[in-house]
């Protein structure tokens, strides 16, 4: 789980923050740089394509299992999007729109490979172990991160490349050896056993060859027409009208497109082109099993706080290294900070995290990670106003990489032990794309934030946006009991 925890960790920098910083260095504005974020909205949207991953059996790879297939199959194309990118200078006129595919490209690619690993942890081991699974994974993750974030800044800064003399073969150099790390994780898929599936998973067996076809082209349809639907509105719409305004444009043009896509989906399967039998049991069937286990109400419930839970500090995220390139410090100090000394005090966090849900239980951690969270956020206020120097940055990297490591080790665990075992790739996916999708929309326009209200003001409002989190898991909490 660490090695498959580092294979998950590598791609998730490189459309986040490293690509910020070489986009940055590359003299593209802060608000599309934090923009370049929604590349890995594939994360947010993976409930869609995870039944795909759940039960169809690959043509070729699938002599080595459902799960070490898809895996293989996803990795693989995580390492060709990496090299896509490395190919690209986004200073040269015209080349941001390829950037930006293929940026899109490794989200879509990623997302997968993490359906594929979370089902993996979750079917590899009783419930009782996963706590520490989800430990030992976010420890790998962590690592990953190190390596995409601190090692792609040190090698693009060892080669040449700084904001005041940008040298574009540094930074695709760099890309191109990060592609090369993903070797462990296919190294780490190619050795690994199969998962034994657990019995009462074999209620939903993977779908027979003759369905391969109506699954598919349900998938491709809806995809096509979400995004037909959602490219047309981006000129109908506009934009430039303040953060605010600009955020429920998209917010409404995101539902529209969807809202399209379910259209053409219902579409197929009125004209008798796909089953319907076959889409309740794919798409449906996970989720009314979810309702029906907890009630509607308390299903709700958990769903909003699912969808909150994380939103302070990825919103935070999206912008925090432009936010130290801006106070000054260089991209060795960003890397030694923030991607090595933060990432390890993170995974201590995540070990913390794990045990203590085993000593307290989920719920507890759950609160006392969101309450954290929220108030390391505070902390970049006073970086932002104090200009401290590199011991003012480690001070706030510490308290706010335990904080996360924390918090995120009781959340995964919270979402695995909501996961049924009958539907364990589905339902946990439809868990971590809930998690992310808000707050990544939202990050997006963090740059116009930032331009609006400054970074102190920017900062308080992300801890803000931690104080429904609270109300959410005592409530939650009542009502589980």
């Amino acid at each position: 789980m660490a090695l498959l925890g580092f294979a998950a960790g590598l791609p998730i920098l490189l459309i986040f923050s490293s690509l910020s910083l070489w986009l940055a260095e590359a003299g593209v504005a802060r608000a599309s740089v934090t923009m370049f974020s929604w590349a890995a909205l594939g994360y947010s949207f993976k409930f869609v394509w995870a039944p795909l991953v759940d039960r169809l059996v690959l043509p070729g790879l699938g002599a080595m299992g459902r799960r070490r297939s898809w895996l293989m199959l996803a990795q693989l194309n995580v390492v060709a999007a990496i090299g896509v990118m490395s190919s690209v200078d986004p200073a040269t006129p015209g080349a941001l729109p390829m950037m930006a595919l293929a940026a899109v490209w490794l989200g879509f690619a990623s997302a997968t490979q993490d359906i594929a690993i979370d089902a993996y942890r979750i079917e590899c081991a009783p419930v009782q172990w996963q706590a520490m699974l989800s430990a030992a994974y976010i420890a790998g993750y962590r690592v990953g991160m190190v390596v995409a974030g601190a090692g792609a800044l040190w090698l693009a800064d060892a080669w040449g490349s700084t904001r005041g003399a940008y040298a574009a073969q540094a930074w695709q150099h760099a890309y191109q050896v990060m592609a090369a790390c993903m070797l462990v994780g296919v190294l780490t898929t190619w050795r690994m056993p199969e998962p034994t599936p657990a019995p009462e998973a074999m209620a939903a067996p993977p779908a027979a060859p003759p369905h391969h076809g109506p699954l598919l082209l349900l998938f491709a349809a809806v995809v096509a027409v979400f995004v037909a639907v959602f490219s047309a509105l981006a000129s109908w719409m506009g934009g430039g009208h303040g953060p605010v305004v600009s955020l429920l444009a998209e917010l409404l043009r995101l539902a529209l497109a969807l809202a399209a896509g379910l259209v053409a989906g219902q579409t197929l399967v009125g004209l008798g082109w796909v089953p319907a039998a076959l889409l309740r049991q794919t798409w449906l069937a996970p989720v009314q099993s979810f309702f029906l286990q907890h009630g509607a109400r308390t299903a709700w419930l958990l769903l909003a706080l699912i969808g909150l839970y994380r939103i302070s500090d990825i919103v935070l995220g999206v912008i925090s290294n432009v936010f130290y390139m801006d106070m000054g410090y260089s991209k060795p100090d960003i890397a030694q900070a923030v991607k090595t000394f933060g990432v390890a005090v993170s995974i201590a966090g995540g070990f913390l995290g794990g045990w203590l849900a085993t000593r307290w239980g989920v719920m507890r951690c759950l609160f006392w990670g969101a309450v954290v969270s929220a108030l390391t956020n505070v902390l970049f206020v006073w970086l932002a106003l104090s200009g401290a120097g590199i011991s003012g940055l480690y001070a706030v990297v510490t308290a706010d990489n335990l904080a996360a490591g924390f918090a995120s080790a009781a959340f995964v665990a919270f979402l695995s032990s909501l996961t049924q075992v009958s539907f364990t790739a589905v339902q946990y996916a439809v868990f971590s794309s809930l998690m992310t999708l808000l707050p990544k929309t939202l990050g997006g326009y963090s740059g116009g934030m930032v331009d609006a209200m400054g970074y102190p003001g920017f900062f308080v409002f992300t801890a803000l946006l931690g104080v429904p989190v609270l109300v959410l898991v005592v409530w939650a909490t009542k009502r589980l009991k």
